[in-house]
């Protein structure tokens, strides 16, 4: 009696052990079955991605794209070898994403992209390549310096190495960032300068900074930018000087009141002074002055000329004299210049030309008016401020 009960219970046991076995595999295999049919039924959507991947040599604007067919991309993300990712977008169609910029030369970017058809299922693709190596490069070499504090009428400055033909895409990679913001405006003195600055003179205490972003611009046919920089700098307090030519006075203004008028001497006729709004952009405790440097043959060699600081690059300064007499304020007897009275080697830091000198900044301005010459030009010196608002944005 006992053996056919054990064999029974053996049975069972099996048959519920194979039985539940087959029931789940059955049950198992049907619910498998739908969800794996779910699954197996991949994207629609199609990521392409250019270049191919691994591809060498590749052009730092205009050879990167991400397309998406049958769907619409949902994230593209594009970084460098350092983290740093591109900044781009996805058109509103969702069928293709563009950088925003250009890509640096030399380095090695990868690429993820990720589409949605229209069952929100998702397709995928990863990729890597490398930007081209220039032969010819170009730099921008710039002014003020970064960290420096300047006058409110010094405008930012590049000079760049190489004559640049592509300069919308140069002038592109550069960004000025003011606090508080203002509008700030680029303008191109031929085509290796570019200069920028707002309407009008900056803002007491504004803080502007630039960011050169040229590595792997394109400035001429095979020249690429290899720089990559952030230069800040500081505007101090509004001082700007009118020199009136005919009645050879200065009027030293901050913040717009006078603090101190100072008899000068301005051009002679002949070698009037030009009228318009100058610059400062060096200052020279004592130089030498050579009328030779400037075509005046050998009218005059001065190798102490004291607290001069210039104001155009043809070699305009307001600088001391010590040898005028009593021209200041009597009448005009430089060859172009502004002259204030000095002592010889500079040592009186009361005269005139040495308080002015330890007064001023570079970037502060000088205004000279009702001279018989003519106004200066905006590109000799940093003396854009003698062109309009609209001149200056064409």
């Amino acid at each position: 009696m006992l053996a056919p009960v054990v064999g029974v219970l053996l049975l069972a046991v099996t048959a519920c052990g194979g039985g539940g076995g087959s029931d789940s595999g059955s049950g198992g295999q049907g619910k498998g079955k739908d969800s794996g049919s779910a699954q197996s039924k991949q994207s629609e959507a199609v990521v392409s991605i250019s270049p191919k991947d691994g591809a060498k040599s590749v052009e730092t604007s205009g050879a990167l794209k991400v397309g998406a067919a049958k769907g619409k991309l949902t994230e593209v993300v594009v970084k460098d070898a350092k983290g740093t990712k591109i900044a781009g977008q996805i058109a509103a169609d969702g069928a293709s994403w563009k950088p925003s910029t250009h890509l640096a030369a030399s380095t090695k970017y990868t690429v993820h992209a990720v589409a949605k058809d229209s069952e929100g299922r998702t397709a995928a693709e990863d990729s890597s390549f490398t930007t081209l190596t220039p032969q010819n490069t170009f730099i921008g070499n710039f002014t003020p310096e970064d960290g420096s504090k300047v006058g409110v009428g010094m405008p930012f400055s590049v000079r760049f190495t190489r004559g640049i033909t592509s300069p919308d895409a140069v002038e592109k990679a550069i960004t000025v960032k003011t606090e508080p913001a203002v509008e700030v405006e680029g303008h191109w003195f031929g085509n290796d300068r570019l200069d920028f600055r707002p309407e009008k003179y900056w803002k007491e205490g504004t803080k502007v900074t630039v960011e050169l972003n040229l590595d792997g611009v394109e400035g001429r046919d095979g020249v690429y930018g290899e720089q990559t920089k952030t230069v800040s700098f500081t505007i101090g307090r509004n001082q700007v000087s009118v020199v009136d030519a005919a009645k050879r006075t200065m009027k030293v203004m901050q913040d717009g009141k006078v603090v101190k008028t100072i008899p000068v001497t301005t051009g002679k006729p002949g070698y009037d002074t030009w009228n318009g709004q100058m610059v400062m952009s060096e200052k020279l405790t004592v130089t030498r002055m050579n009328g030779e440097t400037v075509g005046y043959g050998g009218e005059y060699d001065i190798k102490d000329v004291p607290h001069a600081i210039r104001l155009t690059t043809s070699g305009t300064f307001i600088h001391g004299n010590y040898w005028g007499g009593d021209a200041f304020g009597n009448y005009n007897a430089s060859h172009g210049c502004v002259g204030l009275r000095d002592v010889r080697g500079g040592y009186d830091s009361g005269v005139p030309a040495a308080w002015f000198f330890n007064h001023s900044m570079i970037g502060d301005v000088v205004v000279v008016k009702n001279s018989n010459d003519r106004t200066v030009d905006p590109d000799n010196g940093f003396n854009g401020w003698n062109m309009s608002w609209e001149k200056w944005k064409a």
